[in-house]
């Protein structure tokens, strides 16, 4: 019998995230006890009042039955809210569309907007599965890259210059994932005067870490002049609400997008699961207090972990504007050996740190940039220090 797979899932890159942590778990599993850094997933657990409300959700057994596809109405109106209050921008349920994670919401813009060969700037570094949900929709990326010289953040004369007959559309996420940049109202304001010769071309803003911006200031791209026509924002409660396993994300869209994704989402899964929603709906209405004190953690934790990641000849570090990682350019260590290894390259140097320090990180290639490797601090303080100290012992050993 035949057990040969499409040829889109055979071309389809693994998630190097998920990847990595299912090496750290098969470590786990003999006994080998693993510092797992790899992960975007808050070590906090979803506020307790936040809890409470999926539990009445289920007492009052009003919630048992599909919901809309697009998410509960009160839901979609209270997202409006909150982007009226927190962002600037006003819209109408009929603009939202809640859906099973930001990364589903991605996926079904991506598989909206986009036909066979159109492209979609992709702001380097980026989160692993924007291209891959890129190529499934038939896409191609067109890659610009932010240097770690100027916080990772690509120019809009890169932007410019990358834009072609065949662009359909860009996309970012700030606060980003893997770097910690944060693009400024200033960012924002050069790249639309570049897009405002190119109206056909939509962006796609991902802002799932906006909770954790150490910055003065969130800004929403769609708050842009002429811009919120034209922007997809993307967003979820997997972050700033320590809501990951709950798989809450939503899109805020000009309608005839919005529609599309509802089209899309209700022949793929339908709607978010209902007591999921209901948890999410009290996020968004009660309590911001725990959501604070998140970013509190995060923000000593980013001190701890940039004077301990300084402390390490050779790396390069530039201080994050928000999310909970780091991303130091490691490629002072390539060609560098401890006697019986040879390190190439980071997804090499990210192994052996596995093997050999015994903490699990991500490769920077999977992410754009093969210098680079990403962190994670959303861990406890006892293990950030002891995992970098392991690794400053490791790599000390590499001459």
């Amino acid at each position: 019998m035949s057990q040969n797979l499409s040829n889109r899932i055979a071309t389809l890159a693994e998630s190097a995230t998920l990847a990595m942590a299912a090496k750290a778990r098969e470590y786990k599993q003999k006994g080998i006890e693993i510092i797992s850094l790899s992960l975007g997933e808050p070590d906090f657990k979803t506020p307790k009042h936040i809890q409470e409300g999926a539990k009445h959700a289920i007492d009052e057994g009003k919630y048992f039955s599909y919901p809309p596809v697009n998410g509960y109405l009160d839901l979609r109106q209270a997202i409006c809210n909150k982007l009226e209050r927190d962002n600037h921008l006003k819209y109408s349920p009929e603009n939202i569309v809640v859906s099973n994670g930001a990364k589903q919401s991605i996926a079904n813009v991506f598989f909206s907007l986009l036909n066979p060969g159109d492209e979609v700037i992709v702001y380097t570094p980026y989160w692993v599965s924007y291209t891959a949900m890129i190529h499934l929709a038939e896409g191609k990326p067109v890659f610009i890259k932010g240097s770690l010289e100027n916080d990772f953040k690509a120019t809009a004369d890169q932007l410019k210059d990358a834009i072609t007959g065949k662009t359909r559309a860009i996309i970012f996420s700030s606060p980003c994932n893997p770097t910690g940049a944060v693009f400024t109202r200033e960012d924002f304001e050069a790249m639309a005067s570049v897009l405002k010769a190119y109206p056909e071309i939509f962006v796609i803003a991902d802002e799932i870490y906006e909770y954790i911006n150490y910055t003065d200031e969130h800004v929403s791209f769609a708050s842009v002049d002429g811009m919120m026509d034209r922007t997809i924002t993307v967003n979820g409660f997997a972050k700033g609400f320590a809501m990951t396993g709950w798989r809450v994300g939503y899109i805020a869209a000009p309608s005839w997008i919005a529609k599309g994704c509802n089209k899309m989402q209700g022949q793929i899964t339908s709607a978010n699961c209902s007591i999921s929603q209901r948890a999410a709906y009290t996020a968004l209405t009660e309590d911001l207090g725990p959501t604070y004190k998140m970013k509190e953690a995060y923000l000593k934790r980013r001190a701890m972990v940039y004077e301990l990641l300084s402390d390490i000849p050779g790396l390069k570090v530039n201080m994050p504007k928000g999310a909970f990682y780091f991303f130091p350019d490691v490629s002072a260590y390539f060609g560098k050996s401890d006697g019986n290894n040879t390190i190439d390259n980071a997804s090499e140097l990210c192994l052996y740190l596995l093997d050999h320090a015994r903490v699990s990180l991500v490769t920077g290639e999977a992410f754009g940039d093969p210098n680079c490797l990403r962190l994670s601090y959303a861990a406890s303080e006892e293990d950030l220090r002891e995992a970098l100290s392991r690794i400053k012992e490791v790599l000390s050993k590499l001459n």
